[in-house]
This record gives structure tokens, C-alpha cells and sequence, in this order.
């Protein structure tokens, strides 16, 4: 993993502030980032907190090509070898083609969800010892699956179960072809994963009717709506950052507690308000 900096570029939040990235029409347009100490994500990269105003001038709306020049002016100014991450309303200013382009880097993906269990999710798996895995795109197999052993790998002594659910290909045996990621859980910590594949149903893929708890580790682009434990605590790790995947957590009357990178980064960026929220969380469950 090489990124040593990840800039966040989301919607400027005090409308009090400035709300336009020029004042006079023959400036050039700019958005000034902010590192943050990378002792905020315990030393796993640098945060670089890159608020994006609402509008390019007066009330115009951003042109494409001015926005993604005053981001990339960000991003080289980042310390470091850096990446960008970019929240949903940022994404929805560019065209398809640029979209693609700021997709932020697997390795990128893998450092924030690394931090965002150290921070959110290490608790809940010392203290419950499951995981569940829901694998996304099959193409995409091999990586998630190696991607789910470095993230466990700090709590593996203390998982004793460990579950990941698939989708079914025709022709492909998911068993043969991560045999060896599968069998080294067994090798070096005496743990043998399950798996289960998902259903067909007409809302598309879904979980089986085993309940889940512990931590949930998501990576897949649609809801999966697994079934989870009515009287343990659960900590909902989605990667994807899925609007409908939060709801679905919200009404689970706080037994399921939703993390992902926005907000993980949100709580860096801001206030730390939803970490006192986990916590807060978590202890109601232990007294």
C-alpha cells in the first residue's frame, strides 16, 4: 500500500463561510486542503481535510473542467504519495468519464477501512469474535479476499467465527479457486470460514437466513439486507458508503451501529462526533 496521504474532497459545510470558490471573476479558482496529523488515523496515512464550496462564482454552478483542475492542483499539493476520496454530492458534479478517473486506488480503500476498524470496530471484534464477510463483485474476488485477511489479520487470534457470503457463478468454485486464502485461516489460527452463497430473489442478491453479528465487513455495491442477531450488538463496516445500507442499519433500534469511509472521514475532518457516538453505543451494551 503506497498512499501516505488521502485528500477529502466533500461540500463545504458552514453556509457562513464561503460559498463560492471565487469573489472576483478574473481569479483563478482554488481549493485550499488542510493535512491533519496522522496520528487522527493512528499513523496509517495523512488526512487532508479539502472542503469544496457550493458554487464557482457568485451562484454558477462549477464547470467540470475548472473543478477538476483546482482538485488535481489539491491532490499534487498533498504531502506525499496521495489519493483523493470523494463524497457522493462531489462525484454527481463530474461526468461519467470523470467519475472513473477519481475513483480512489484499492490500496486507498484498504488504508481507510484499516483505520476505520482500529477506530470503530476493534472493540466488537475482540469482544464478540465473528465476522461477516459479504464478497461484492465476483471479478473482484481474489482482491476482497485478500483485502478481508489484512484487515482480520490484527484480530484473528480472537475471531472464532469467521462467514463469507458469495455470489454463485456457473463454472466457477469459489472453494477451489481461494483455497489457499481459506485454508491459511485453518493453517495459522485454527479457524475454519463457512461459506454461504446468497440468494436470487427478485430484489435481487440477499443473504441466506443466518443471522449475523459481530462485525459485518461489506464490500458489495447493493444491499445484501442480511439477517442480524436481535439481542448482540453489531457493527456494520460498508465500504461501498450505500445511503440505503445506513437506513436499513437506522432501523435496527441501535443494535446495528453503520460505519463507512465518509463517515469515517467526516469524524476526522470534523468533530469526532460519531466515534462519541459508537462509543456510546458500545457501553450501553455492556452495563
Amino acid at each position: 500500500m503506497e498512499t501516505e496521504s488521502i485528500v477529502y474532497f466533500h461540500p463545504i459545510q458552514d453556509m457562513h463561510k464561503m460559498t463560492a470558490a471565487k469573489r472576483h471573476w478574473w481569479e483563478g479558482a482554488s481549493l485550499p486542503g488542510k493535512a491533519l496529523e496522522a496520528a487522527e488515523t493512528g499513523g496509517l496515512f495523512v488526512p487532508v481535510d479539502c472542503p469544496v464550496p457550493c458554487f464557482y462564482y457568485k451562484k454558477k454552478p462549477w464547470p467540470q473542467e475548472a473543478l477538476t483542475e483546482a482538485m488535481e492542483t489539491a491532490l499534487h499539493g498533498a504531502p506525499g504519495m496521495a489519493d483523493a476520496f470523494l463524497h457522493p454530492q462531489i462525484m454527481t458534479l463530474l461526468s461519467e468519464e470523470g467519475r472513473a478517473r477519481w475513483e480512489p486506488r484499492p490500496e486507498t480503500m484498504e488504508r481507510l477501512a484499516a483505520a476505520m476498524f482500529a477506530v470503530c470496530a476493534a472493540d466488537c471484534l475482540f469482544q464478540r469474535g465473528r465476522v461477516n464477510v459479504l464478497l461484492g463483485r465476483p471479478e473482484d474476488t481474489a482482491w476482497q479476499m485478500e483485502t478481508t485477511g489484512r484487515l482480520l489479520a490484527p484480530y484473528l487470534p480472537r475471531i472464532n467465527s469467521l462467514r463469507f457470503h458469495y455470489e454463485e457463478v456457473e463454472g466457477a468454485d469459489i472453494w477451489e479457486e481461494e483455497a489457499e486464502a481459506l485454508d491459511a485461516y485453518g493453517y495459522e489460527y485454527g479457524l475454519v470460514p463457512d461459506m454461504s452463497p446468497y440468494l436470487v430473489t427478485e430484489e435481487g442478491l440477499r443473504c441466506g437466513r443466518e443471522r449475523c453479528s459481530g462485525v459485518i465487513l461489506d464490500f458489495a455495491e447493493t444491499p445484501r439486507v442480511p439477517r442480524v442477531e436481535r439481542e448482540e450488538q453489531t457493527v456494520y463496516a460498508d465500504l461501498a458508503s450505500h445511503p440505503e445500507k445506513e437506513r436499513n442499519c437506522a432501523r435496527k433500534n441501535g443494535r446495528v451501529v453503520y460505519i463507512s469511509p465518509i463517515k469515517y472521514l467526516d469524524t476526522v475532518v470534523k468533530s469526532g462526533y460519531y466515534r462519541k457516538i459508537y462509543a456510546t453505543a458500545m457501553s450501553s451494551t455492556q452495563t
